[in-house]
């Protein structure tokens, strides 16, 4: 059967992470909301810590992840929008200020003064991935979040901005484009999930996003209604994996498959009485250990990675203004007492992050790991420009301001 071609009113997602390539086809209806009509997925065997290492592989998997997801929805794919992760990211705070041209603000004049506030040293070995606007100031009235149209003299401006591995950035657009597809986007992988699992009602009184993947960690804090902070912990699901492995000496398929299927982060949580048959390595026989000690060997690991996470938060002066709490998110927030540990390390709320309203396929996609792929779809619902998808030049990737006008008429 012939695929249709992809229209402007699809949108696809695709999370090239470092345990599974998920792939998800959506269209926009009529309302504005988001119809998920195809997914794929995939086991990624291309990624160590959210960066590319085997571009074949790689390949593969994304070729194998949209395959799937067209023959679900019936579509034939031509561009995507890419999640990206990995610990060479790097974000910073930044500041710029300009002389308004007239006697009003205009949107020219938000495009000069978010010029002005991204325009700082950076080594020729990054690329600008991400200028987010955060406030205004108009004449020293500060706390401005729309200033078009205000009267003034001086606008000054708050971004926040985010980098990338110029390297990295390339080799990652670069499997995309071997299974002809062009790259729409490349969105920072906590800023998607945060699309797909946070209210307005949280990031206007302080979040901190959490999405626990398998190679990083990657954070997110939101305060009156604008990101604020981005980090990366190099800490994640790869490594309880790897201490189940060495632990209970079994091959890392298999420490897994018993962390996805037994795992708990707190021992009280679990029956002392309860045991799991663990293969062994070679050809010795499979053995029975009490899933509560699975549960001693994977508490440590969580309780260090919140614990990272709250230095993290400290030392960059965020954590009081987290007052909406912790939203875990991601594959390895699945596991059971995750958001239970967190609530005794951070002492705040804690819930957990799905992604939610996606019409017929929601229940397939309502889990934690899917939030960074629905969460592309949301993004680029929000910015693609109207008439059409745009296809980024990776050449071009520094060169932000012909996407700064979508993003004010869709944040602000």
């Amino acid at each position: 059967m012939a695929l249709r071609k992809q229209s402007d009113d699809v949108l696809v997602g695709l999370d090239i992470g470092t345990s599974k390539v998920a792939a998800v086809i959506a269209r926009t209806k009529a309302d504005g909301s988001l119809e998920v009509t195809g997914v794929g997925v995939t086991p990624s065997r291309g990624l160590k810590k959210g960066v590319v290492v085997d571009i074949d592989a790689t390949t593969h998997d994304i070729q194998h992840a949209v395959e799937e997801a067209e023959k679900m929805a019936g579509i034939s794919v031509d561009s995507v929008f890419v999640g990206i992760a990995g610990d060479h990211i790097r974000s910073t705070n930044s500041h710029g200020m300009v002389a308004v041209r007239g006697n009003e603000v205009t949107e020219e004049d938000i495009q000069r003064v978010v010029e002005a506030a991204s325009t700082r040293p950076i080594a020729n070995t990054e690329k600008v991935l991400h200028v987010l606007p955060q406030s205004f100031t108009i004449d020293g009235q500060s706390g401005i979040r729309q200033p078009v149209g205000m009267s003034g003299v001086r606008l000054e401006a708050w971004v926040h901005l985010i980098t990338g591995s110029v390297s990295g950035i390339q080799n990652l657009v670069k499997c995309v484009q071997r299974c002809d597809l062009d790259v729409e986007d490349i969105v920072l992988e906590q800023l998607a999930s945060s699309e797909a699992v946070l209210s307005e009602d949280e990031r206007e009184l302080g979040v901190c996003v959490v999405d626990i993947g398998g190679g990083t960690t990657d954070i997110a804090v939101f305060h009156q209604g604008a990101i604020r902070h981005t980090a990366v912990i190099p800490v994640a699901g790869d490594q309880v994996t790897s201490d189940i492995a060495i632990a209970f000496r079994t091959p890392t398929p298999e420490a897994e498959r018993i962390k996805c299927r037994f795992g708990a982060c707190l021992p009280t949580l679990v029956s002392a009485s309860e045991e799991i048959e663990v293969p062994s390595v070679g050809d010795r026989p499979a053995r029975c250990l009490s899933r509560r000690t699975l549960a001693e060997v994977i508490e440590p690991r969580y309780e260090e990675l919140f614990q990272l996470i709250q230095d993290e938060l400290r030392n960059s002066g965020f954590l009081d203004l987290t007052a909406a709490g912790v939203v875990l998110t991601g594959g390895g927030s699945r596991i059971e007492g995750a958001v239970e540990l967190a609530e005794e390390v951070f002492h705040m709320p804690v819930r957990l992050g799905v992604p939610h309203n996606l019409g017929s396929l929601s229940d397939q996609l309502a889990a934690p790991q899917y939030a960074t792929t629905v969460g592309l779809l949301e993004y680029g619902r929000k910015h693609r420009p109207r008439n059409g998808s745009t296809r980024l030049d990776i050449h071009k990737a520094g060169n932000l301001l012909a996407r700064l006008k979508n993003w004010f008429k869709s944040s602000f």
